[in-house]
């Protein structure tokens, strides 16, 4: 495939940004990929604990003085970035579509949702609120401060990197934290875009700083280093598990959104075109690449061949090709991801799996070059088969018919995921039960998934600890401090 017109293609950045400066090494690199055309767009500074250490020395350092200032002005300084990439907004698509993949159209409302996190958080700045509560003694009173934690480590996943970098810059900003951010080695760029806009805008040195190069290397450091007090994390399950560890030896706070395997349950009184459509949005947007994506459906065997006709023929008709095109389905972030995705789906028709839709890797023609792979619709009888209990991450998507709302449920809650869940159903009863008996934290009940920014976007289990977006996401951001005020 050519490179599309206007997608970045052989620009050579070799800078991290640490302490307001952008620091040029010529140590080793990590190339950068395009995934439609396999092209390197660019080469960043493989990083190392060094590295890492100056970062976290430089938020350090700055930490003082930006809690000090007020956090009006803490929050006017994120809605100038805010500002800064909204005008920028052309830019930054065929940046994210050109390291990632996405289509552009969603690489747009990629930068959008980035504003709009950085938005939310400076207004945040007004909200920032304690209690004064009576006390068992005379002349006394208790107060409860909040109070930001220092420097805080952020670590970003692939699939959203622009959008995921400010839902946590922002509220961490405009908290009084300083903070080092970490992309995902495969996609780098879009961090170090936001750092140019905010030392464009004024942020001071030291406050965002960005660094590049290998979780296991430069990640593992930033979780280690004894200076910093928060670390919040988006991305798989078990590099969850390893920073948790890392973590533990000094009790650091963690917060971590993780995996998912979100069910889709479609019962038998459902709009079942509204259902069609929302189940199509939710497995294949970015294809297929998002946490709370359609990772299994569940539906009614009343429904369910109507259901799955729909489906298969709404699947099929998804056009798969050049992102800057627009086209529905874009490429995979990496050829690794797409055998991860062809793997899983080999072993669940190995395990008795029907092949509704065959999809799989795409090579030859149009597609020859980059990271292709088309839908892949199943049908299974046993809901221990891999294909419903591991996370996909990819245009796949199995379903299993169901007898009634009950066992919709039970099969739902089997898994050790617990992020999100959907529920097609007219009956209140079932809308407001579902709450109550899904074992999730985030449901989407007669609608595609995407949260809002004044939501929280928090997962059980296996999916994380702590959460993301709104008034409960920015507390995250804060410690509280208690004082027992005695003027006797």
């Amino acid at each position: 495939m050519q490179p599309a017109s206007g997608i970045v293609e052989n620009k050579d950045q070799r800078s991290m940004y640490i302490g307001g400066r952008f620091i040029e090494l010529n140590d080793s690199v990590v190339t950068v990929e395009n995934p439609a055309t396999e092209a390197v767009i660019a080469c960043v500074p493989d990083g190392n604990a060094v590295h890492a250490d100056m970062a976290v020395a430089a938020a350090k350092d700055a930490f003082p003085a930006w809690a000090a200032r007020p956090a009006i002005e803490r929050g006017k300084a994120i809605a100038a970035l805010a500002d800064a990439i909204e005008l920028d907004t052309e830019r930054l698509a065929i940046l994210v579509t050109s390291e990632q993949g996405k289509p552009i159209s969603q690489a747009k409302g990629e930068v959008v949702a980035a504003v709009t996190f950085l938005r939310y958080a400076a207004e945040e700045a007004r909200r920032i609120t304690g209690d004064i509560m009576t006390s068992d003694n005379r002349s006394e009173e208790i107060q409860i401060r909040r109070h930001p934690y220092g420097v805080v480590v952020a670590l970003t996943a692939w699939n959203y990197p622009l959008a995921l970098a400010a839902r946590k810059i922002g509220p961490a900003l405009v908290a009084g934290n300083t903070i080092v951010l970490l992309g995902h080695e495969v996609t780098p760029l879009s961090g170090l875009a936001i750092a140019e806009l905010a030392d464009k805008v004024g942020i001071p040195p030291g406050v965002l700083n960005v660094v590049t190069g290998r979780g296991p290397v430069v990640g593992q450091r930033l979780v280690e280093h004894p200076d910093t007090a928060l670390v919040t994390m988006t991305g798989s399950t078990r590099a969850g598990r390893e920073i948790f560890r890392t973590a533990a030896d000094q009790i650091k706070v963690v917060r971590l959104e993780l995996g998912g395997k979100a069910p889709f349950i479609v019962m038998e009184d459902a709009n079942i075109d509204s259902a069609v459509e929302a189940a199509v949005v939710a497995r294949y947007t970015n294809c297929g690449q998002i946490c709370t994506c359609n990772e299994r459906m569940y539906l009614h065997r009343a429904i369910a061949e109507q259901f799955l006709e729909k489906f298969v023929t709404a699947s099929r008709a998804l056009t798969i090709g050049d992102p800057m095109a627009d086209h529905d389905i874009g490429p995979k972030v990496s050829a690794v991801e797409v055998a991860k995705a062809a793997e899983i789906v080999d072993r669940s028709v190995a395990g008795g799996a029907k092949v509704l839709l065959s999809g799989g890797p795409l090579n030859g023609g149009d597609h020859e070059r980059g990271h292709w792979m088309s839908p892949t619709v199943l049908e299974v009888t046993n809901n221990n088969n891999a294909i419903m209990q591991e996370e996909v991450f990819g245009p796949v998507v199995p379903a299993m018919r169901v007898d009634n709302f009950d066992q919709a449920i039970a099969l739902a809650n089997d898994t050790s995921f617990g992020l999100s869940a959907y529920l097609f159903t007219s009956n209140h009863q079932r809308l407001m039960e579902a709450p109550r008996r899904l074992k999730f934290g985030e449901l989407y009940l007669n609608r595609a998934n995407g949260e809002a920014v004044q939501g929280f976007h928090t997962g059980w289990d296996l999916s994380g600890i702590g959460g993301e977006d709104g008034a409960y996401g920015f507390d995250g951001y804060l410690r509280k401090q208690t004082t027992y005020m005695n003027w006797a």
